[in-house]
């Protein structure tokens, strides 16, 4: 059963008031808690290592998939493996990301490793939601692996979003896009305190007329520090594009490192990325309409961070 800590924190991660209608699979301290197919999403658990293989059925369009896992005890190590069949033309939400909530002085820390095969002309819109809370001294500790394989004519767009209070994350993404495939990432990330972030984009185009998008934005405070290593290859006629932004803050630390690599002549790779500081005129802006100076800083972050 879920308590209400448990019910607050899939609000946080998912935006669930209530167990959601379509499918689901509920990870509560390295168990399953809940679990809900429908006639077109089956869950199976996997039977050689913890984890779930969710099969979405070919023209499956309008359905979602919810994957939340929330840890709510100190020392809990959880790992697990989630694989996707995604069938040829379907068009479904998944919803996943982990919650820790951390009352002790122990670490606990959740790694968990997607595998996707999105099938011929399949699109998906992936969501990952990673915070941490708690008053434990214990650290909260998240290492996503997403590795995509997006098949010919299939669409990926992908939402990867720190919220807060996650200590240390090291976030591997890698993907490799077939012929007309397409991608479109936003990264969104917030660092505070002494906080560590190392987040790495790879992304393959190995077919004709095959294009990705990257964008990350970050927020570093206080002493935290931010490594972003985003890295595009195009080994046929491809368009790709990085853009990496960060506001820096305080004692941070950002490391900004774009690659575009071009194995074909008719490759059109680009990247951009910047560092800096919030702009004195937009606080002064804001707070000429009554703000302070803290409520300006939040509106001005919240907005960059959307």
């Amino acid at each position: 059963m879920l308590n209400v800590l448990d019910k607050e924190m899939l609000e946080e991660l998912a935006g669930l008031h209530e167990l959601p209608q379509g499918a689901y699979n509920i990870r509560k301290n390295g168990e399953k808690a809940a679990r809900r197919t429908t006639a077109n999403i089956d869950i199976i658990t996997k039977e050689d290592k913890p984890g779930i293989d969710v099969v979405v059925k070919p023209g499956t369009v309008g359905e979602s998939v919810h994957i939340p896992v929330i840890i709510t005890k100190e020392g809990l190590g959880d790992v697990v493996y989630n694989t996707f069949d995604i069938g040829e033309g379907a068009d479904v939400l998944i919803v996943a990301g982990c919650g820790i909530h951390n009352p002790g002085e122990a670490d606990s820390s959740h790694d968990g490793i997607h595998e996707f095969r999105v099938r011929k002309g399949a699109k998906i819109k992936y969501v990952e939601k990673h915070f941490g809370e708690g008053d434990g001294s214990g650290k909260r500790i998240l290492n996503p692996k997403t590795v995509l394989d997006i098949e010919e004519g299939a669409e990926v767009e992908m939402e990867l979003v720190q919220i807060k209070g996650v200590d240390s994350t090291q976030r591997d993404t890698q993907v490799k896009l077939r012929k007309n495939a397409k991608l479109v990432v936003v990264e969104r990330l917030l660092t505070h305190g002494e906080q560590f972030a190392d987040s790495v984009i790879n992304v393959e185009l190995l077919g004709d007329d095959s294009s990705a998008r990257i964008v990350s934005r970050s927020v570093a405070q206080n002493k935290s520090s931010q490594t972003f290593h985003l890295n595009m290859s195009g080994y046929a006629r491809c368009a790709g594009h990085i853009q990496c932004d960060s506001i820096i803050m305080h004692d941070a630390h950002v490391q900004s490192i774009p690659r575009i690599s071009a194995f074909s002549s008719d490759a059109q790779l680009i990247h951009e990325a910047a560092i800096g500081k919030i702009a004195s005129e937009q606080l002064l802006k804001l707070m000429s309409l009554g703000l302070t100076e803290k409520e300006a800083e939040d509106r001005i972050l919240k907005g960059f961070l959307k």
